[in-house]
């Protein structure tokens, strides 16, 4: 949940018709019209479990199995880089060898989530997760959801085995201008999450539009998204850590860009640990 520009895939649509084509430096095309979150509005994180948001909630982030709150902007979450815990299918049989493995055949995992890191480390690998993760953006886009969030683009940071890491940044780089090409096709903005080594390379290469920032008061790294996107992100701090990261956010921040405080595992309110703050 958390270089140097090589050839991109950059995606044009004219007269109903996905051309491709390849560009040194430009990123995805943006599709004409797709909307952004409303700067600094009030935020509210679903993804693990969907609940009625209270009335002044404006930006809405829910998984891409739940659908969209009429009258929000909705922001739709798919996990692209890692497997879901509770998806036994998707990275079975077939697509069992898209998961990372190091070279004993052992699967790479993020054990904190219970995940497994996706291979990014081929064009092949990478079409084909891309044309996974496209079909749950078609899913978002045919719900109504306006943006796309797709998680854990920094898994090249967790995957080394034996000594060796066996993903690099450029890897989840190729699969994310794939990812922001097919949402702006689709009329859907497309969140960058976290990843702040990524720079300006995350809007200005690859094409995302807005960021979702998890912790970057605990992390002090703010800025790194602030100084890309402007006023076009939104912070999530979580109970876990000291409260001053949250409340130093809303200090700092919370003037100009959405902040909230929640729970680490995200659960539906009611449900036991739940915490839902907003400055």
């Amino acid at each position: 949940m958390r270089t140097t520009t090589r050839t991109l895939l950059s995606a044009v649509l004219t007269a109903g018709t996905l051309v491709a084509t390849l560009a040194a430096t430009a990123p995805a095309a943006q599709a004409a019209g797709a909307p952004l979150p409303p700067v600094n509005a009030q935020f509210d994180y679903q993804i693990g479990g969907p609940y009625t948001p209270a009335a002044s909630v404006g930006i809405l982030d829910r998984d891409h199995t739940a659908s969209p709150v009429a009258g929000r902007y909705n922001i739709c979450y798919v996990n692209a880089y890692q497997t879901q815990s509770d998806d036994t299918t998707t990275w079975a049989g077939g697509n069992s060898d898209l998961i990372l493995r190091n070279s004993k055949g052992v699967k790479v995992g993020d054990p904190k989530w219970n995940e497994y890191l996706l291979d990014t480390s081929t064009s092949a690998k990478r079409a084909r997760i891309a044309a996974i993760v496209n079909g749950w953006i078609d899913e978002c886009a045919s719900k109504g959801f306006q943006a796309v969030e797709p998680d854990n683009l920094d898994s090249w940071t967790r995957s080394k085995s034996g000594g060796k890491q066996l993903l690099t940044k450029q890897n989840n780089i190729d699969l994310a201008t794939l990812l922001a090409a097919h949402a702006h096709q689709k009329g859907l903005a497309i969140a960058q999450k976290n990843t702040s080594q990524l720079g300006s390379v995350g809007k200005g290469t690859i094409g995302f539009d807005f960021a979702i920032a998890e912790e970057c008061q605990a992390y002090e790294e703010c800025d790194a998204f602030t100084d890309v996107y402007g006023a076009n992100v939104i912070e999530i701090e979580y109970t876990d850590n000291d409260l001053s990261a949250y409340t130093d956010a809303c200090a700092a921040q919370g003037s100009r860009i959405s902040v909230i405080l929640r729970d680490r595992d995200v659960v539906a309110k009611g449900k036991s640990g739940y915490t839902y703050k907003y400055c």
